[in-house]
């Protein structure tokens, strides 16, 4: 999938990945709307990109799902269709579970889950009658690799996985496309957004994070595995054998899960 002139509105675009793709977006020629919480932020990010001016800033709350309907109507006002919907944003989780407050769950599943699917169903009749599109979702290794210390964050990974897998099925005789991205250790400021047990900021760099793949080289391989057409990326470093030591040895994965170091 070539990225020139294509419409792609990229959720969580104010940091991190969303932000990392952003720019390399718009150097392949892409015209981006850009959503998230902070519009200073997304105004800095799209001041950064190629032809800024090609770009729309969209501010949107995903905790909003009254908002969504409203908002897809402002992108196809603007820039006439939406060829790609990059379900991005999304906070992590720093607690166990025993110390977690139930509204710290459901705040996670809100974000991480109920905003991507609320926003994918208010795009799709959209991609639906311009004959296709494609849908990427910023998943994580942990919707596959359960961890503690990040029960709801695990939980809304892997609710998307199985949601979106369904998705997958049945939109594709529309020409709907679904890529599962499933980041590791990326250097970004995940854990130090991430929400603790009362629901304030972790304010903390896990050594893992900090330790890991570079955020541009992270979109990089992401956009590579748009353009070659891949259904999932996994994306990381030594973490990722994480996925077939689970899936080939499920039992002494648990044990090392038990015994592993994680903030």
């Amino acid at each position: 999938m070539a990225l020139t002139n294509k419409v792609i509105w990229i959720t969580g675009a104010s940091s991190g990945i969303g932000e990392a793709l952003a720019r390399a977006m718009s150097r392949q020629g892409a015209r981006l709307v850009l959503s998230a919480r902070r519009e200073d932020e997304l105004e800095r990010v799209r001041a950064s990109l190629e032809h800024p001016e090609r770009h729309l800033v969209l501010p949107l709350d995903l905790t909003n799902s009254d908002s969504f309907a409203a908002a897809v109507e402002q992108v196809l006002g603007s820039c006439q269709r939406i060829d790609m919907l990059v379900n991005n944003g999304g906070i992590s989780q720093r607690s166990k579970v025993i110390d977690t407050d139930l509204a710290v769950d459901r705040r996670v599943m809100e974000v991480n889950y109920f905003g991507a699917i609320g926003l994918t169903k208010a795009v799709l009749p959209a991609m639906r009658r311009a004959g296709g599109g494609q849908i990427m979702v910023i998943s994580s290794l942990v919707g596959e690799l359960p961890t503690p210390m990040r029960s709801a964050y695990c939980a809304s990974k892997h609710a998307l996985h199985g949601w979106f897998e369904a998705l997958r099925a049945e939109e594709y005789e529309h020409n709907i496309h679904i890529l599962m991205v499933m980041p590791g250790f990326i250097r970004t400021n995940v854990s130090i957004n991430a929400v603790t047990a009362d629901g304030s900021a972790h304010g903390v760099m896990d050594d893992h994070q900090a330790a890991g793949l570079d955020v541009d080289v992270c979109a990089g391989r992401i956009l590579r595995a748009v353009q070659r057409g891949r259904e999932q990326v996994i994306i990381g470093g030594r973490e990722v054998a994480g996925i077939w030591l689970k899936r080939l040895f499920p039992s002494l994965y648990r044990k090392v899960i038990r015994r592993i170091k994680v903030t």
